[in-house]
């Protein structure tokens, strides 16, 4: 009885101790899934998606608390020249036309040119960097766009800009590869779909088939068409320049001459409609031009392969007629020795 009891002390305490390391193991093996899933698309998608939210909150706060409003600035600007056109007043002698006027204009056109330069950045912080345009803003910079139309101008946002980039492009290459790969996949089973419903020949043995690269030309006209007509309904804009930002956007130029959203015209509410479409749109687009570039891929190896395999069989033939004519001119030799 007593050895029995011993034994199941003994067990209990085994049993106590594993108790202790499985919240760990659960743990451990908790993590080890989540990595998982975050390198598959989906994960890979909701990450790079919410690493743009991050970045637009981040943007947000920083850039409309570090930066005065264009009322603070105007009324600091027309104190300053205010006490200007005074002192101008009291050093010129203002019963004296002819030095008085060109000293006072000049002071006025500096005015001018000051009122210019306040003016000419648009809005203010608060109403420029809204959720839609920060949510563009970081989108633009880990996919390496870069429209220009909006940029940090603290020292705090410059230095958030560097360090977003630093780990979205990253992110951004993880997901053109993952993305990339996913629709190439979903393209190549449709494509395959219809191959083998238009064929003429049903007893055909299945091979493989790969898809040709007008058909992915195709894909990416029609979806800049799309763009194009789009944008430009919205924007007013001619057809030339609607296709002009649909391909350098997706081609990642972003010069930034056109955006959807920046027109005065517009009301606020439908500027960041257009900015969140235009998101969208973007986010989209280099999905499908990932996967044109899988399948491009995938197509051009099996050139090369075809035309390495027929350079070596043409090899083997050269060498097989070669082999031929040295035969022949072997037996000729004999021959005409024997003679």
């Amino acid at each position: 009885m007593e050895t029995y009891y011993l034994r199941g002390s003994s067990r209990s305490r085994g049993s106590s101790s594993a108790s202790d390391v499985d919240p760990r193991e659960k743990i451990k093996e908790c993590c080890r899934k989540l990595i998982a899933f975050m390198c598959t698309q989906v994960g890979v998608g909701a990450l790079v998606f919410g690493y743009t939210l991050i970045g637009a909150v981040t943007f947000m706060h920083i850039e409309e608390k570090g930066q005065n409003t264009k009322e603070g600035v105007m009324n600091e600007t027309r104190i300053n020249y205010s006490m200007r056109l005074y002192e101008t007043a009291l050093i010129v002698n203002g019963y004296n036309i002819t030095t008085f006027a060109p000293a006072i204009d000049e002071v006025l056109k500096d005015y001018q040119k000051k009122v210019v330069e306040i003016f000419k950045d648009g809005y203010d912080p608060q109403d420029e960097w809204t959720f839609p345009s920060a949510l563009m803003f970081s989108l633009s910079i880990i996919t390496m766009i870069g429209y220009g139309n909006m940029v940090p101008k603290t020292g705090q946002g410059r230095l958030a800009t560097v360090i977003y980039a630093g780990f979205g492009i990253p992110l951004y290459i993880l997901y053109f590869m993952n993305v990339g790969d996913a629709l190439a996949g979903c393209f190549r089973c449709v494509y395959r779909w219809i191959y083998e419903c238009s064929s003429e020949n049903e007893d055909d043995p299945r091979k493989r088939i790969i898809v040709p690269s007008t058909a992915c030309l195709w894909v990416i006209g029609a979806y800049v068409l799309t763009g194009a007509i789009m944008f430009g309904a919205w924007e007013h804009w001619n057809f030339l320049d609607s296709i002009y930002f649909c391909v350098t956007s997706l081609c990642k130029l972003g010069f930034g001459d056109l955006v959807p959203g920046s027109s005065i015209d517009a009301s606020n509410h439908a500027n960041q409609t257009k900015l969140v479409i235009n998101f969208i749109y973007i986010a989209f687009g280099l999905g499908l031009v990932a996967m044109c570039y899988n399948l491009m891929r995938e197509e051009i190896r099996e050139k090369v392969k075809e035309v390495r395999e027929d350079f070596t069989q043409c090899l083997e033939d050269t060498r097989v007629r070669l082999v031929e004519w040295s035969n022949r001119c072997r037996g000729i030799d004999e021959d005409f020795l024997y003679n």
